[in-house]
């Protein structure tokens, strides 16, 4: 559990790069590690399966084997699901890097949808538990007419609260998952283009 929140507190942010769908290729996945939400201080890559299962795995791998792991206070994730529908067991990397995470949603997601999509793949039902292990979806209104929704484990509301309004300093969408987006659509267009 999070003991306090500072300032510079130390995330580290993940998004994938552009893929094509339903196709069995890898897709590099780009960590950004941010000093709260106006300093760079490092970047981890790392590449999964489109649609497969190993995306939990190779994120605790690059966290546990950075020079930065020490540092780190809190995981973000653009969603939990990278690389198509290879989705993140967040309960998992929370236990096995023993941060707390805490998974950005821009739109309130349709859970039914979700799961008649995920009934395509292979291990349906693991992909399923790991959905719903992620726990209850909550909304965040950074301003008035400015919310987004988002999903955590380990941390108490008003800490994420906290962290959220530190990072998200150009928009609705925290640095670290902003930035890392961008790096992860350069290194596989050649140049970066969209919004988180």
């Amino acid at each position: 559990m999070l003991r306090s929140v500072k300032k510079e507190i130390r995330i580290i942010g993940f998004d994938d790069g552009p893929f094509i769908p339903r196709k069995k290729a890898k897709v590099p996945v780009i960590g950004v590690i941010y000093r709260g939400g106006n300093y760079l201080d490092g970047i981890l890559k790392t590449e999964i399966e489109v649609d497969g299962l190993d995306a939990t795995q190779k994120l605790i791998k690059a966290i546990n084997s950075s020079r930065h792991k020490k540092q780190l206070r809190i995981i973000m994730l653009d969603g939990i699901t990278i690389g198509g529908f290879n989705i993140v067991d967040i309960s998992k990397l929370y236990e096995k890097t023993n941060l707390p995470v805490i998974v950005i949603i821009r739109k309130k997601p349709d859970l039914k949808e979700i799961e008649d999509a995920l009934k395509r793949l292979d291990n349906f039902e693991k992909r399923i538990k790991c959905i719903k292990n992620a726990g209850e979806i909550k909304c965040f209104r950074i301003e008035k007419n400015k919310k987004i929704y988002y999903q955590s484990i380990g941390l108490k509301t008003q800490d994420v609260k906290k962290i959220l309004k530190i990072s998200c300093i150009h928009g609705l969408i925290p640095e670290p998952i902003r930035v890392a987006h961008l790096i992860a659509g350069a290194i596989v267009k050649g140049e970066s283009k969209g919004r988180a």
